[in-house]
């Protein structure tokens, strides 16, 4: 970019604001009218909006359409690779519930002791998502059920909860299946295994304190043995040995994906092969018909739900039928659709924002105002937070910092994985610990548990970016990038 044609900081800066804008308004407008502003895709509008601005302001001090174009097009080439990612995600979902895995999991998870409940809990959920790569998947099988045997052993549903979040976003964080670690590791330019390895120095500490923290409150935990035994027994185990053949040789699939992830095979290739062997387990145990199977790729299952009269009359069970639902329905690829056209609207952004020269003007004024290493970690965190807080989604939250501090870690002489863990650290973690964030709301509606009940017990959460914080602060475990 010529001198004549250089934008200043305010003009940068006018862009974004009017993002933010936009987007408190409509989380605003969402929270007081129960619907959002403009419909399902709002997010997805606003952003499209603002890159239209963008590119005026561009125009303005001489930069061409064409160009503008050129660079976001580059964008969207740039997360091709996340893009068919999510899209296997969207297939994995729906091709494990058709062929019982995941029902095996809330099946096998169901029998829990009452005294180490809690920190079982954290423990189970976090297996599942580690396996299933999502925290919304764990939320609407395990963790609905989890909620429900722990009201019938006494416990608060907002510190249940709570567990179900700290170990659910465990497993969103560190699988490589997940969505938000394959796109933070994606957008920051480093390589997934390595992004997943280098998360474990804040990532293992954060939970064994989350652990620690879980079992001294589970001590002294009261049951209600019989309550807690028509859960466990009658309808969890019931009611899913009904419907589907459950045995331990279906875990044969989530722990094939695991050793492939351990030997660093690509994701899309673990992923598809997961997708594969799902559908062959759904023909062989589940008398799946290959439409059928087809359809949960596609669409997701659609399976019946029907329960018996003994079921209908326990009122205690509500809740868990709901997610019963859910377990028996939702996934597929078409369930991606929003996140990838959202991912894909937050590129044309960043694309309009990168050609015009308004992410480099910001970042370098950031650089100048970030006179250390901590202050550009906390600087990161700050805008993860921030942007989950205005513009109510996590992804954003992924998507917009790490493409806006990508070259101020490079200048630092930072790589690239200390960027995507802070993300991590900040972005993903706290997005459902806020009420009108979408994973805030999603997480507390499948749950039947309000966020401010669950909030202060989701401790992996709350902890994640103060331990990011101190390993900057104290410089600890801060990679390089190497001279060579």
């Amino acid at each position: 970019m010529s001198s004549s044609n250089q934008i200043t900081l305010s003009k940068s800066l006018l862009p974004v604001n009017l993002l933010i804008f936009l987007l408190t308004f409509s989380g605003a407008y969402s929270y007081f009218y129960q619907s959002s502003f403009l419909g399902e895709y709002t997010f997805h509008i606003i952003l499209l909006f603002c890159a239209i601005f963008a590119s005026v302001i561009g125009k303005s001090i001489g930069i061409s359409f064409k160009i503008i174009i050129k660079a976001i097009i580059n964008n969207i080439k740039n997360i091709g690779l996340a893009i068919a990612i999510l899209i296997l995600v969207g297939a994995l979902s729906g091709t494990w519930k058709i062929s019982g895995i995941i029902p095996a999991m809330v099946y096998y998870g169901a029998d829990i002791p009452t005294n180490i409940f809690l920190p079982l809990t954290l423990i189970i959920t976090a297996l599942v998502s580690l396996t299933a790569g999502s925290s919304y998947i764990t939320s609407a099988t395990i963790g609905i059920a989890l909620v429900a045997i722990g009201s019938a052993f006494n416990i608060n549903s907002g510190i249940t909860a709570g567990a179900v979040i700290s170990g659910a976003y465990f497993g969103d964080k560190m699988s490589p299946l997940s969505d938000t670690t394959n796109l933070a590791s994606a957008i920051s330019g480093t390589n997934l295994y390595t992004h997943i390895k280098y998360m474990m120095f804040t990532t293992f500490p954060t939970f064994f304190l989350t652990f620690i923290i879980f079992s001294i409150i589970g001590v002294g935990i009261e049951s209600n043995v019989e309550v807690s035994e028509i859960i466990q027994k009658k309808f969890i185990r019931g009611k899913l040995s009904e419907d589907f053949y459950l045995s331990p040789v279906l875990f044969i699939v989530p722990v094939s994906i695991l050793i492939l992830a351990v030997l660093k095979v690509k994701p899309i290739i673990t992923l598809f092969f997961g997708v594969i062997l799902a559908c062959l387990f759904a023909f062989l145990f589940q008398d799946a018909q290959i439409i059928d199977i087809l359809k949960s790729i596609i669409y997701g299952p659609s399976l019946p739900v029907e329960f018996s009269e003994q079921y209908d009359k326990i009122e205690s069970l509500n809740e868990l039928k709901k997610g019963f639902i859910k377990l028996y329905d939702e996934g597929g690829i078409v369930s991606m659709f929003w996140v990838i056209s959202l991912t894909i609207s937050a590129m044309v952004f960043g694309g309009s924002m990168d050609a015009i020269g308004a992410l480099k003007c910001i970042t370098n004024y950031l650089l100048k105002k970030a006179k250390s290493i901590f202050g550009l970690f906390s600087s990161t965190l700050i805008s993860c937070i921030g942007i989950n807080i205005t513009a109510s989604d996590q992804y954003l939250s992924i998507i917009l910092p790490g493409k806006m501090f990508k070259n101020a870690y490079n200048k630092r002489g930072l790589s690239p994985e200390n960027l995507s863990r802070t993300l991590e650290d900040s972005g993903t973690v706290t997005s459902p610990l806020i009420p009108w964030n979408s994973c805030g709301a999603y997480h507390s509606g499948v749950l039947g548990v309000p966020t401010v009940e669950y909030m202060l017990y989701s401790f992996f959460n709350l902890i994640s970016p103060i331990m990011t914080l101190l390993f900057a602060y104290f410089k600890i475990k801060l990679k390089r990038i190497s001279k060579s």
